[in-house]
Parts: C-alpha cells; structure tokens; sequence
C-alpha cells in the first residue's frame, strides 16, 4: 500500500508554497552542478536501461542519456531557475460595494502525479518545474527507465537535504501496475495527474483515475499543403517536422497534399529518402511517388496509418481535394496537438487556423515548435491537448491555480 508515500508527499507540499524563491533556485543550481558532476555515473545507469531495449524501438531515443543531454539537463535545471516565479501573483484586485476588498492571487495546484514513459529526463524537468511553482510531486514512470530514474531521484533527494528541505517533496513510486493503479485513485493526497506518453497511456489514465486529469503527450501530427503552398518552404517544413526527432510528440505523422500539387510531391518529399523514411500512401499519392521515390520505403496505406502516432522514421500521406477535405481529415484523426498549413492564400490559411481544433495550430512553420521554451515560455511540463485548465505548453504559469483572498472591517452580510 502506497498510502503513506502519499500521505508524506502531501504533508511535505505544505511547505513549499512560503518557500523563498532564492532557496528555490539555489536548489535547482545545485540540483544542476550534481547532474553535471554525476554525469558518469547516470549515463551508466541509463545504460542498464538501454541493455534491456532493442535499438530499433522507437522509444529508444527517448530513453537514451548521453553526456550533451544531461549538460542539456543541467542547462534547463539553471534556466528553470532564472524564470520568474509563478506564485503569489495578483490576478484581479477590487473593492465591492460592501467594502470588502477582494484579491485573485496565483497559488500551486498542490501534489502533482506524472505517469510518464522511458523518458528519465522528464524526472529532472518535472521536479524542477514543480519546486519552481511551489509543487510536490509523485513520480511513476515506466520499468524501461528504471534505473535512470531512481538514479535520479537519489541525486535529486540529496541535493534537498543538503539544502535543508523534506526530500519527500518527490517520491518515486515502483514501476509495477499496481503502482499506477493506486495512484490513480489517490483521491484526497493527489491534486491532479498529468500522464505523459502513448495515446494508450492517457487513453487507460483519463479510464481509470479518480483524480482530476490533464492529459498531455500524445501527438497525431498532421501538415495540409495546400493548392496555393510554396514548394521550397513546405519541403524544409516537412523534412523538419519529420526528421528532427522522430520520438516526441509534435513530429510529423500525416502530410495532405492537395490534389492539384500531387505532381509536387516528389520534391517535397525528396529529402526524406535521405533519413530512410517509410511512407503510407493513398492510391494517388503512391502512384505519383512511384520511380521518385525509393520503391523498399513505399507502401499503400491502410486505415491504420491515418490516426498513428509513429514516433519513427514512418509517415503517412493523404490526397485531398480541397482545404475542407484536409479539414475533416484532421478533425477524424487529429489529436488536437499540432496542425500546419503551408499556404501563400491568405484566405486558406485564415479558414485553417480558424477552424482546426488544436492546441497549437501552424502556417508556413514547422510543427518542431511546439515547445515550452521555443513558445518563449522557458520550459513546460509537457502539451495539453484539452481545453480545461491549460492548452499548450503546460509552464510554470500553467501549473498553478489560484484562490480568492477577502478583507473586511467586521464585515457581515445582510
């Protein structure tokens, strides 16, 4: 029974939200120079991770530590630090007619619970924006990263208690089923969990848990070329939404092509043959492609490649004959993260941005951007793809909520 890891979390939030904000930031500045002088040793652990999975899985990427990640890491931990704090943060401020003055200030959610998949470096990223914005946090990540996240959560534990904080702020909970499962109902110690991951992963959290969910990861990418888009952005913009990483969340999965630009696609896609990138194609699509593109990374596409997260060197196109085709396409398979148009019409890309629901919707960019710290926002627990509480990148603004503070003179109600 989990119940008193839960009890002792939520005790020890309590304290965070009067934390000074200096303390804060010396604790994520030495949480940064313990990753770097550490880095050996977590690269180790995180290989043991690694031993366990085949190269060739998808999640490999994400799971991988190397020593320019962890210096990443440690680079993310010191800008963490220099954001402005989230908290106590006047919102609204007024006097009613009874004279009592009412203030809106910001206040953090309180004890956070992150479901997460084969990415140790979320075990940093989460800890560090929940400290920032006055949160604990609970910790269940997945048996792929194992031994990288108790690794850490160690270096993170002891760096507390050298700053002379309860260290039971974080907790990492084992990596069996049961785990989860108990968290999930962890009704009255946890204030909202945010699972990180497979469309499988949300889809079983958002089923099962008692506790308020946000539900953040998951990533069915679509980019609309439409009749009027320029040939050389939307081949720059294609291959780099594709190929730049392959195993997060706002890559590429879908490209529409309008059907009068069919005889484009082979430039638009020319690029992606040098990254060996399988493509899924409709009948029309595929027969264009035929002798411009490699014949052994070529497919018919099925139903299942429309609505596929990848997260590989994998990539579906569908032939539309018009921006309302691209658009009902979007809408039946999106997962309301990020959309691109690449249009020089401005009356189409004014139809597209105003009609996709989604979180981040683009023209003439690459989806790559949609990102806590490229929004300028410095970092992000990860992308909501709902419309409660927070959409986008999930900052340090977004995880706080906030509460009403009222001062009367003796004050009493007719």
């Amino acid at each position: 029974m989990l119940k008193n890891t839960f009890k002792s979390v939520q005790e020890a939030s309590r304290k965070l939200p009067v934390l000074k904000e200096e303390k804060v930031n010396q604790i994520l500045t030495a949480l940064a120079d313990k990753a770097e002088k550490n880095t050996i040793k977590i690269i180790a652990e995180n290989r043991k991770d690694l031993e366990r999975m085949p190269e060739t899985d998808p999640k490999y990427d994400r799971l991988k530590l190397t020593e320019q990640r962890i210096s990443d890491i440690a680079k993310d931990l010191r800008n963490v630090a220099t954001l402005p704090s989230p908290l106590h943060i006047t919102l609204e401020k007024r006097t009613l007619t009874s004279g009592l003055r009412l203030e809106k200030v910001t206040v953090p959610l309180g004890v956070i619970g992150i479901i997460y998949e084969s990415r140790p470096n979320v075990t940093f990223d989460v800890f560090a924006l929940c400290l920032k914005s006055g949160n604990a946090c609970i910790l269940k990540g997945g048996s792929d990263a194992a031994y990288s996240n108790k690794f850490i959560v160690d270096l993170i534990q002891e760096v507390l208690i050298a700053q002379g904080i309860n260290p039971k702020i974080v907790a990492l909970l084992p990596t069996d089923r049961e785990a989860t499962h108990e968290l999930l109902g962890a009704v009255g110690y946890v204030d909202v969990i945010i699972p990180r991951g497979s469309q499988n992963l949300i889809d079983y959290v958002r089923d099962n848990s008692k506790v308020p969910v946000i539900e953040t990861g998951a990533g069915i990418v679509h980019t609309y070329f439409d009749a009027s888009g320029d040939i050389e952005k939307g081949a720059a913009i294609i291959f780099n939404s594709k190929t730049r990483r392959v195993s997060v969340c706002n890559a590429l999965d879908c490209l529409i092509i309008h059907q009068s630009r069919l005889n484009d696609l082979p430039a638009l896609t020319q690029k992606l043959a040098e990254k060996n990138v399988r493509i899924y194609a409709d009948e029309k699509a595929l027969n264009t492609l035929r002798g411009r593109y490699p014949e052994a990374l070529l497919e018919i596409a099925e139903e299942k490649h429309f609505g596929t997260e990848f997260l590989d060197y994998k990539m579906s196109i569908k032939t539309a004959a018009s921006i309302e085709q691209a658009l009902d396409h979007i809408f039946r398979y999106g997962s309301k993260h990020s959309e691109a148009i690449v249009a020089e019409d401005r009356n189409a890309i004014d139809i597209f941005l105003k009609n996709v629901d989604a979180a981040a919707v683009y023209a003439n960019a690459s989806t790559a951007f949609t990102d806590g710290a490229q929004f300028g926002l410095g970092a992000e627990i990860g992308i909501s793809t709902q419309k409660l509480h927070a959409r986008g990148p999930m900052a340090l603004r977004e995880m706080t909520s906030y509460k009403w503070l009222i001062e009367g003179d003796g004050t009493i109600r007719d």
